[in-house]
């Protein structure tokens, strides 16, 4: 199924998420909660899709392989590590919500108009995972 194809005034809407976050979060942290977010739901799209463009951007590919393991990896500063965090929480929202000191550790570190775009940028990558999940999007080869 092509969503854009069969539903294309619902894709356009997404797409306009997609607009406003690529115009307001730093692309490198960008990149990377979306390849986050990805690889928690299992898209294999969408890791393609964001490890490609981050690699075409300049991203080191050895922080791109660290996401997956961002926790234990030392490649990520404390504010990455914040904004890892919170995708992780909203993402798995069903499993524990979002802890008080997650929240306040992203807020201390993007201020209260940052986290609001970084949800932003975590809801939408979880729309286009949810899309291409489903869909069975698969990356060209």
């Amino acid at each position: 199924m092509s969503f854009n194809e069969i539903n294309p005034e619902a894709y356009q809407a997404v797409l306009g998420l997609e607009k406003y976050v690529r115009a307001h979060v730093d692309p490198a942290l960008l990149h990377l909660l979306k390849l986050r977010a990805s690889i928690l739901n299992g898209c294999a799209f969408c890791v393609d899709l964001h490890t490609t463009e981050a690699l075409a951007d300049g991203e080191d590919s050895r922080k791109l392989f660290g996401v997956s393991v961002w926790r234990e990896a030392p490649f990520f500063d404390e504010k990455e590590r914040a904004a890892l965090d919170l995708t992780d929480h909203v993402t798995r929202l069903g499993e524990h919500g979002v802890p008080d000191e997650v929240w306040d550790t992203a807020v201390e570190h993007y201020g209260t108009k940052g986290v609001a775009d970084l949800l932003m940028v975590i809801a939408t990558i979880n729309v286009w995972n949810r899309l291409a999940v489903p869909t069975r999007k698969q990356p060209t080869t």
